[in-house]
C-alpha cells in the first residue's frame, strides 16, 4: 500500500489521467487483499480459528475499507480541483457490473449465501469465508453474476428444449411455479431414468438444455444430459462439483427460501427475455415456507 501511495503522490500533478490510473490501481489491490484467494485450502476450523471466523463477521467490510482507502487518494490528489474528484468517484462505480439483479439484502434474507461444512474444490474459490459453526459462506455479489451469467444462457434456449430436474422436496413448489409460468417440462419427485437416452422407452424425448438443482440427487438426469452431450445448468452448494455443467448457479440448493429466490429469478427474467405474459407472484410467494 505505501508504494500505491508514493505513486499518487508523484503522479498527482499530472491531472486527471494519472489520479484514474491509481484509483483502478487501489480498488485491484483491495480486491486482491480482501477478497477470498482460489488457491486458499478452505477446511475445517479448529477452535482457535472458529474463534477468527467469528471476529471476521465483525471487521470492516470491503466497501468500508474500500472508502477508506478512496478518502486517502483524495487527501492526495488536493490539487486536483473537487468536481473532477467527484467525477473520479462515478467512474469508478460505473466499473461495476451494472445493477444487482435484485437487491443484495433479499439474497441475504433467502439463505441464498449459506452454505455446508463440506466445500468442494470447484466450489472454494466463491467461498468468502467460515461462519463461527463452521458453515461456508458465498459471495453474495458472485451470487447475483453467476445468476445474471445464468440468465443469459437460459434465455438462448427454447421452452420446449429445456427441462428441469429437482428432486429435493424443498424446491418442488418453486420449480412447479417455473414449469406452470415458462412451460418447461418439470421432473419433480423422480426423473425416469433413460428417457433422454432410451430410445425404445415410450416417453422417450430431446432436449437442449436440462436444469439440474442438486448434482448429487438428481445425478440421472445429469448423467442422461451428458451421454446425448446436451446442455447443463447446475446449481451448486458448496458440497457439489461443477462437472458436468455448461454453466452453474452458485448457492444454497437445499432450502425454500434460496431455491424459491433461484427460480423467481430465472422465471422473471426469462418471461421477459421470450415476452412471455405470465402472472408472476412476488418474491414472498416464492420464499414462503
Amino acid at each position: 500500500m505505501v508504494d500505491v501511495i508514493k505513486e499518487i503522490e508523484e503522479n498527482v500533478e499530472k491531472g486527471e489521467e494519472a489520479i484514474e490510473k491509481i484509483v483502478e490501481e487501489v480498488e485491484k489491490e483491495i480486491k486482491e487483499k480482501i477478497a477470498p484467494k482460489e488457491s486458499e485450502e478452505v477446511k475445517e476450523l479448529t477452535q482457535e480459528e472458529t474463534e477468527e471466523a467469528e471476529k471476521e463477521s465483525t471487521e470492516k467490510t470491503i466497501e468500508e475499507k474500500k472508502k477508506e482507502i478512496l478518502k486517502r487518494v483524495k487527501e492526495l490528489s488536493g490539487k486536483i480541483k473537487e468536481t473532477k474528484t467527484e467525477e473520479l468517484k462515478e467512474k469508478v462505480k460505473v466499473k461495476k457490473k451494472g445493477e444487482p439483479l435484485i437487491p443484495l439484502d433479499d439474497y441475504v434474507k433467502a439463505g441464498i449465501y449459506l452454505g455446508t461444512k463440506v466445500v468442494t474444490p470447484d466450489m472454494k474459490p466463491f467461498v468468502y469465508r467460515r461462519r463461527a459453526d463452521g458453515l461456508a459462506i458465498f459471495n453474495t455479489d458472485i451470487i447475483d453474476e453467476k445468476l445474471k451469467e445464468a440468465v443469459e444462457f437460459l434465455v438462448k434456449f427454447d421452452v420446449k428444449d429445456i427441462i428441469v430436474v429437482c428432486k429435493r422436496e424443498s424446491g418442488w413448489k418453486a420449480i412447479n411455479k417455473f414449469s406452470e409460468l415458462t412451460g418447461v417440462r418439470a421432473f419433480t419427485k423422480k426423473y425416469p431414468a433413460g428417457i433422454l437416452t432410451n430410445i425404445t422407452l415410450p416417453n422417450f424425448f430431446e432436449n437442449e438444455l436440462t436444469i439440474i438443482c442438486d448434482s448429487w440427487l438428481d445425478r440421472n438426469a445429469l448423467a442422461d444430459t451428458n451421454i446425448v452431450n446436451k446442455k447443463v445448468l447446475m446449481i451448486c452448494d458448496t458440497n457439489n462439483f461443477s462437472k458436468g455443467a455448461d454453466k452453474f448457479i452458485i448457492g444454497n440448493n437445499k432450502s425454500v427460501k434460496s431455491l424459491g429466490i433461484i427460480f423467481y429469478l430465472l422465471t422473471k427474467e426469462y418471461c421477459k427475455a421470450k415476452n412471455i405474459e405470465a402472472d408472476i407472484p412476488d418474491l414472498e410467494w416464492w420464499t414462503g415456507e
